[in-house]
């Protein structure tokens, strides 16, 4: 794995987050300074420091301290951040429990049919299942919060072809789902990606198709 690097003199990190986050929060009030003089580089590479929208920031020196923007040092390094409203948390990584891809996401071609969305006896409730074509694709929308997708999918009467991308076409995953496989376990860095696309294809007969339970593929 390729070790990164931020080259800065005495880092410390802050959320740039919206003022609505830090209702009730226990803040003190201090005297900082804009530092435009300092730059920040990832793996030798001057990179520009840039909040959620877009704009440019600037790093803050306070009592001989550096402090950087967490979300905008964490894009660069290419990590997903998150706060986390209810314990005042600031989230860097992986989380520790797993989002289903339908919490926070409509899926209209999804199928919600109980006679459906079985596989192998088990009804996952919420499912993509396509046996009509012999290929197409869906968008899931993890919105920058999230490190990896742990996509599930299941192959019906014959191999399934997978390709992950983001929407600059970018490949993140390729990989086979055979039907010796079951509900195979689909791992993908989707670290400060706001979509990405799962194009699939299969044999193009009656028997053949794909599964993709929505409650149990999730994000961290």
């Amino acid at each position: 794995m390729k070790k990164t690097i931020v080259s800065i003199v005495g880092l410390s990190l802050l959320l740039g987050a919206a003022g609505g986050v830090y209702a009730g929060a226990n803040l003190q009030e201090i005297k900082a300074y804009l530092n435009n003089d300092i730059k920040v580089k990832v793996n030798g590479a001057t990179v520009q420091l840039l909040d959620a929208q877009g704009n440019v920031v600037t790093p803050i020196t306070y009592d001989g301290s550096t402090y950087l923007p967490a979300r905008a040092i964490a894009n660069s390094l290419n990590v997903a951040v998150d706060y986390d409203a209810a314990s005042n948390s600031v989230l860097f990584g992986e989380k520790v429990d797993g989002t289903p891809v339908n919490a926070g996401q409509t899926f209209y071609q999804a199928i919600k049919d109980p006679n459906l969305t079985k596989y192998k006896s088990k009804d996952y409730t919420e499912v993509i299942k396509d046996t009509k074509s012999s290929g197409s694709n869906f968008t899931l929308e993890p919105k920058g919060k999230y490190q990896k997708l742990y996509l599930q999918v299941a192959a019906i009467g014959s191999d399934v072809q997978l390709k992950i991308q983001d929407k600059n076409s970018v490949l993140l995953k390729q990989d086979t789902v055979s039907i010796a496989d079951g509900l195979k376990t689909i791992e993908v860095n989707i670290a400060g990606l706001s979509d990405v696309t799962v194009f699939y294809s299969y044999e193009n007969d009656d028997k053949s198709g794909i599964f993709v339970p929505l409650t149990t593929s999730y994000y961290k």
